[in-house]
């Protein structure tokens, strides 16, 4: 039988590596962390998963791609003593919906800056960047009244969607800061700073932090 822990493919600098890292670390899931500045691991990476996108989990021969695929996956074959994905099927649905929300209305417009600071200046996007504070400011506008009464995501409980909020929201901020009109984001913001397992993988982080195109301010 094969004991082996399941591996990690990522680097901690990275948003969408710290998702599963949170996940990781609210469990204390043993795993092997293939750190992608290290020796080898960039070359198996890409021999996994052409598009050399990560993270990438590898467990017993299955290799599972996308954060929050792989913490699915943890759910059902690593669970931990509170489960991420609630086992009622509505409430499973609502912690995957904001799950989505933070993916593609915080990620993505975040996203959108940063890639653009890495092109050349002929290369660059204004209007693309313009639309993408504005979808940030909308959806910050959107959490600050879905956040009401709640201490996390969806509810009292901490959970899948929360795992994506933390590093989503740290970067977004440093990115194209939340308005100071938005005291519930802030707050929820401060929460998920504040989760020893996120505090974990943003001290994982601060090492890399020169890698961050727009200038990481000196907080956080």
């Amino acid at each position: 039988m094969n004991d082996a822990p399941p591996r990690l493919y990522a680097h901690p600098f990275s948003s969408y590596c710290q998702k599963v890292l949170v996940a990781l670390y609210e469990h204390g899931t043993p795993f092997e962390y293939r750190h992608l500045e290290h020796d080898g691991n960039g070359a198996e990476l890409a021999a996994l998963w052409p598009m050399k996108r990560f993270p990438v989990l590898v467990d017993h021969g299955r290799t599972v791609l996308e954060a929050s695929c792989i913490i699915e996956y943890l759910h059902l074959h690593h669970p931990g003593p509170t489960p991420l994905i609630p086992a009622d099927a509505d409430a499973a649905l609502d912690v995957r919906m904001l799950d989505r929300f933070f993916d593609q209305y915080i990620a993505t417009p975040q996203q959108k800056f940063v890639f653009d600071a890495l092109r050349p200046a002929e290369d660059r996007d204004p209007y693309g960047v313009r639309e993408a504070a504005a979808m940030l400011d909308t959806a910050y506008a959107w959490l600050e009244a879905h956040m009401e009464g709640r201490t996390w995501a969806v509810g009292e409980a901490f959970s899948l969607a929360d795992c994506g909020a933390a590093p989503f929201l740290f970067y977004a901020d440093w990115t194209h800061p939340i308005d100071a009109r938005f005291a519930r984001v802030h707050a929820y913001r401060s929460r998920l700073l504040a989760r020893p397992s996120f505090r974990r993988a943003v001290e994982e982080a601060r090492p890399y932090r020169h890698y961050f195109p727009l200038g990481a301010p000196d907080r956080d």
